[in-house]
Order: structure tokens, then C-alpha cells, then sequence
């Protein structure tokens, strides 16, 4: 059931909606936390109802080691092995048998198996597992992991929650407000509008360019480029809005996934932009850890030789692991390793460039910036690094120009991508324009359109709900859904 389908939007969410009202009225907290995992298993099981158990499993493994395995740190680290295990098994081991001999690998389950959500549920668990490591008194009961884990409006494809920032939040639940109806609605409005009125249009004129890589011309590879950068920035941060609208509908507050990653003035700031939760996760579980235990050895005096162990060293662990933990291909793993790459010369720049040098204005900044994430991105949308390097020459011009004939669909793709790119660049960000209402928790100044709660805003909110009810058609997937 996806979130811009009908049958989520005009019978999940309302029957989700009413069923919680009764509930915390009828039978406070522990009801209402009940309807929201009963609801939230039933938005699971939509897709495939055999993934249910799975899920449920998963839980049941996971809350009995916090309890049972609170003090015992090696049987924590144990349990939090076997999440990989069981993530490895559905995501990854397939291509690894296929690499090492292609008959091994009907062993493991077809990609078309892969449980939606696993890499989200799976991480989420593995934090909850290392948090008690260090805080034995990290006990959730059995209902709170339950709703913490399955959350409908974050299960699927995030953004990745910590414990502490809503653990709180599920234990005072409270009726439903009109505050906070308002405000999810437009939140979810303005992630829907990118979804259905930006991203999906966007996704033809991208998998045009994508389908042929080999010899592909100069003009064609831009558009293709360009097309599916700005595709996927408005699919995810879309997305996104739309998880933290579905969550302040009931009162909750999720974090910030997205703060207008394209404005980033280098790399380092781009992945504080970018997929915020994922880097908050990789940099609190594997980064940091990985710095500190160099540093340790290194002392703290920065040289090239310690640069390496305490900032290249971990940048490249920590990156490569959020390029595999895309996706099995290669193609992901160079995603990765070009990102580390990126941001080791970024910290490298930072910490030894000449002091006298000034800074570039930054709007050469930021154009090099999304230059490199371009880059990225086609290491991304491949499907294999042959039509990478296919895709690579030929933003480079070295297929030629290519045939350009100006045709509607030419025309539409450019009017498309140029409008994606002044949202992306100029426009406020879905926390700036709903500042006013604490989308998410942090400080963003609202910008001179921002939202109040207002009839003007209401009918805006419902204009926008409308036209996105209207660009539905035949939903498509959202992007990280195969993550």
C-alpha cells in the first residue's frame, strides 16, 4: 500500500485515524499504541502477508535479548550479528553466490523476495541492541519495541528514528487536535505535490536516457542525468514529508530527513542535508567508534600519516558501508567508495589548505558540489559499471552531441528538470515553510510564505492535496523502496 495510492488515502489513513480517536478514548495509551501496531501490520502485510511473521520474528528475537541479554554485552553483539545474518540473507547473499559460481544462487531468495523495509527494521533493531550495550537498563516492553519498529509511517523506507527521540513521544500519546491534523496535512500535501506532480513525471525522461547508455550522446546523457538527480532528490525528500505529515497527524514528532541537500556548498555539507537520519546512524555506530579508536593510537596532532588513520580510514569504512547498504551491485559499492572519496578530500582541504587561500563564492561551490552528487548519482541509477562509464563518457562529450531534435517531449523534459531545479535551489524547504508549526525538532526560520494556520492556508493545503489526488493515476514505487 503505498502512500499516494488511493486505497491509503481514502480508506487506510481515515480508518487508521478513527480507529486510534476510539481507542485512546476508550482505552488510553496502551490502546491507542495497540491500534497503531495492529494498523501498522496491516499496512505491512498489504504487499505480501507471508513478510508478517518475518517482521513479528524479528521483534520477538530482538525484544527478548534486551531483556534477557541486557548486562551481557557479547550476547547483545551476538544478536546484533545475526540482524546482519538475516539482512545479508534476503539482500545480498544471492549476488554473492552468482559472483562465486551463477549455479549457487537459486540457494538464496530472488530480489523480487526481498521484504520490503528489511534494511530500515533491521538497523533500527541493531541500534535499540548496541543503545544496551552501553545503558543495561534499556528494556523496552514487548508493545513499545513493537510500535517503535513497525510505526507504519516510518517502517518501509524510514527515516531511520532513535529510541530516545520516540520512545517518550509513544508513551503520551493523546488524542487527536486540530493543531496537529493541520499541520501533518500540510506537510503531507507538500510531499505528495513532489511526488506525483515532480519526481514521477520526471522518471520517463531519466529511464529514456538510462535504458541505452552505450554510445550514448551529450545532450541525451544531460537530460538523462540531470532527469533522475532531480527524480530522486524530490521521490525521497517527498517521501520523507510525507512519513513525518503521517506521524504529526497522530501527534508525533519524527526528525528532519531532508534540509535542502541540493543548496550544500561542499560534500561534508551535503551528507548534513542529505538522508539525515542514515548519516546520523552511520556516524553515532560507525564512524565515530572507528575516529575514536584510531585517535587513541594516533595521538591529536593532524598529519597526513594520522589524517589517514583518523578521518580517510573511517570516512571510507563508513561510506562504503551506506553504499552496500543500497544494494548488493557493484555499482553501489563504487557509489560508496566515490562519496568517501569525495569527502576525504573535502576533510582534507578543510584541515591543510593554505590559510591565505580566500573561499570560492558559493555558488561555485555549490555548483561543484552538485556536480560531484551527479557524478554519484549515475553510479546510482546503473545498473552495472560498464553502463556507468558508458553513461560517464557521455556526459563528458566523448560520444558526441547526438542527434538533438527539438520535439513536445524533448520541450516538456526541459520545463520539467528547469522547474526541479529552481525548487531544489532557490525555493524554501517543507522545514522552513512549515517552521511555524515544528514540522520536526530543531530550529528552521520560516520563510516569508510559511504556513500558519490559517483559511488561506487551508484552502492552499487543500489545493495542493487535490492536485496531488489528480496526479495519482497509476501510483508508482517510491525510489528507496527497493533499499
Amino acid at each position: 500500500m503505498l502512500f499516494n495510492s488511493y486505497a491509503f488515502l481514502l480508506c487506510f489513513l481515515p480508518a487508521a485515524l478513527a480507529g486510534y480517536a476510539a481507542a485512546i478514548r476508550l482505552g488510553g495509551v496502551a490502546a491507542a499504541q495497540l491500534w497503531l501496531i495492529l494498523a501498522s501490520c496491516f499496512f505491512y502485510g498489504w504487499w505480501n502477508p507471508a513478510n508478517v511473521p518475518l517482521l513479528a520474528a524479528s521483534i520477538l528475537v530482538n525484544n527478548a535479548a534486551l531483556r534477557l541479554c541486557a548486562r551481557r554485552g557479547p550476547a547483545l553483539a551476538v544478536v546484533a550479528a545475526a540482524n546482519l545474518v538475516l539482512l545479508g540473507w534476503f539482500k545480498y547473499l544471492r549476488d554473492i553466490l552468482a559472483a562465486l559460481a551463477p549455479a549457487w544462487a537459486g540457494i538464496a531468495p530472488a530480489h523480487a523476495a526481498l521484504p520490503l523495509g528489511i534494511s530500515f527494521f533491521t538497523f533500527t533493531q541493531i541500534a535499540l541492541l548496541l543503545d544496551a550495550r552501553a545503558d543495561p537498563g534499556l528494556r523496552p516492553g514487548l508493545r513499545q519495541h513493537a510500535l517503535f519498529v513497525t510505526f507504519f509511517p516510518h517502517l518501509i523506507a524510514g527515516p531511520l528514528l532513535h529510541h530516545r527521540e520516540m520512545t517518550p513521544q509513544f508513551a503520551a500519546l493523546a488524542p487527536l487536535t486540530a493543531a496537529d491534523l493541520g499541520a501533518g496535512l500540510g506537510i503531507f500535501a507538500i510531499g505528495l505535490a513532489k511526488k506525483g506532480l515532480i519526481a514521477d513525471p520526471l522518471a520517463p525522461v531519466a529511464a529514456a536516457g538510462y535504458a541505452h547508455p552505450a554510445g550514448i550522446g551529450l545532450t541525451a546523457a544531460w537530460m538523462a542525468a540531470l532527469a533522475y538527480s532531480m527524480q530522486l532528490y524530490f521521490d525521497f525528500s517527498g517521501y520523507s514529508d510525507m512519513a513525518i505529515g503521517l506521524a504529526r497527524l497522530f501527534g508525533l514528532r519524527f526528525p528532519a530527513n531532508f534540509a535542502s541537500p541540493y543548496k550544500a556548498a561542499s560534500v561534508i555539507e551535503y551528507w548534513q542535508r542529505w538522508h539525515i537520519t542514515l548519516t546520523r546512524f552511520l556516524t553515532q555506530y560507525v564512524y565515530t567508534p572507528a575516529a575514536l579508536a584510531a585517535g587513541r593510537r594516533c595521538g591529536r596532532r593532524m598529519t597526513p600519516a594520522t589524517f589517514a588513520l583518523r578521518v580517510a580510514a573511517p570516512v571510507t569504512l563508513t561510506m562504503a558501508l551506506a553504499g552496500i547498504w543500497h544494494g548488493s551491485g557493484l555499482t553501489f559499492a563504487a557509489f560508496g567508495l566515490l562519496h568517501a572519496l569525495y569527502l576525504v578530500l573535502n576533510h582534507g582541504w578543510r584541515l591543510f589548505r593554505p590559510r591565505h587561500w580566500p573561499a570560492a563564492p558559493r555558488w561555485s561551490r555549490v555548483t561543484l558540489t552538485y556536480l560531484c552528487v551527479l557524478a554519484g548519482s549515475v553510479l546510482f541509477r546503473t545498473e552495472s559499471l560498464s553502463d556507468a562509464r558508458a553513461m560517464l563518457a557521455g556526459l563528458a562529450g566523448l560520444h558526441g552531441g547526438g542527434p538533438v531534435a527539438v520535439t513536445p517531449e524533448l520541450a516538456r523534459g526541459v520545463a520539467l528538470i528547469g522547474l526541479a531545479a529552481v525548487l531544489a535551489f532557490l525555493a524554501p524547504n517543507t522545514q522552513q515553510i512549515m517552521a511555524r508549526a515544528e514540522a520536526v525538532p530543531g530550529a528552521f526560520a520560516p520563510t516569508r510564505m510559511a504556513w500558519r494556520p490559517s483559511l488561506g492556508w487551508a484552502a492552499v493545503t487543500g489545493a495542493t492535496l487535490a492536485l496531488g489526488l489528480l496526479a495519482l493515476g497509476q501510483p508508482a514505487e517510491f525510489l528507496y523502496f527497493q533499499f
